[in-house]
């Protein structure tokens, strides 16, 4: 069985795949100083709750973290007895390249995103994942990531929000009742969902006209459910896209490297 590790700056994903699904998905905290034994304690202990029996031989990491990529490494080879494919080193193979600037770092979340998302829907995308920021992948015609955009996330405006005006109060974002707040909470909820509805808008609809040609969109990310609620922003709602993604790349490199 295969194991996907997701790591972004807010979380860490853990999911296991026999080859057809996933069987369950477990999350935690990112931090840096975590380390394999802390892993494998976490790990075993939802996967004995749960009551899968999972005989891992593979392991592939995406990381937006640098310095927990070491750790999750030792907690492969040492309980698993594998060398993980990492996303964006050398030896771990894409299945469509990136074109972008020479010597440009492309986030691996975001290679592992748009591969993901060609495999499921064809090439032509905007893929748009609401995480810690909120980014714009564009997919080409033949899958290969081109560039995007980066903003600033739902939860981190938020947060920024709160400690730079001491009057305002922290608040979970939701769909106001209504655009026009009554009181400081519904004010502050009505400004950032409309207001990132409305930068989504306006982002995908300057992408397309950019691209030329007609382009769907899909979202994923922790917030996505929450604007496609009744707005109608995207064409496709992918909640497991990133572990597909790792799905996709992994199979890439066994058919090629074969045991």
């Amino acid at each position: 069985m295969l194991l996907c590790i997701d790591c972004g700056n807010t979380n860490t994903v853990f999911s296991i795949w026999d080859g057809e699904k996933f069987l369950c998905t477990l999350r935690t905290s990112t931090h840096h100083a975590r380390t394999a034994d802390a892993y494998f304690t976490w790990y075993s202990t939802l996967v004995k709750h749960y009551g899968i029996d999972a005989d891992i031989s593979d392991v592939i990491i995406s990381s937006t973290v640098p310095r927990v990529v070491w750790n999750l490494r030792v907690f492969s080879e040492r309980f698993f007895g594998c060398r993980p494919l990492v996303v964006g080193r050398p030896d771990c193979l894409l299945p469509h390249p990136p074109r972008v600037d020479e010597g440009t770092q492309v986030g691996p979340d975001r290679l592992v995103n748009a591969e993901g998302a060609f495999d499921r829907h064809g090439g032509d995308l905007i893929v748009v994942d609401f995480g810690t920021a909120t980014t714009f992948d564009v997919v080409d015609a033949d899958g290969a990531y081109i560039g995007g955009v980066i903003a600033p996330g739902v939860n981190l405006s938020l947060e920024a929000l709160h400690m730079a005006a001491a009057a305002l109060p922290h608040v979970d974002i939701s769909r106001p009742v209504s655009v026009i707040g009554t009181n400081t909470v519904a004010c502050i909820q009505s400004g950032v969902f409309w207001g990132y509805v409305g930068l989504v808008r306006e982002i995908c609809a300057r992408i397309k006209a950019e691209h030329g040609r007609a382009m769907k969109i899909v979202a994923t990310g922790g917030l996505a459910p929450l604007f496609q609620q009744n707005v109608d922003l995207f064409d496709f709602l992918e909640e497991d896209l990133t572990m597909h993604g790792l799905t996709v790349i992994h199979a890439f490199n066994r058919d090629r490297h074969p045991a």
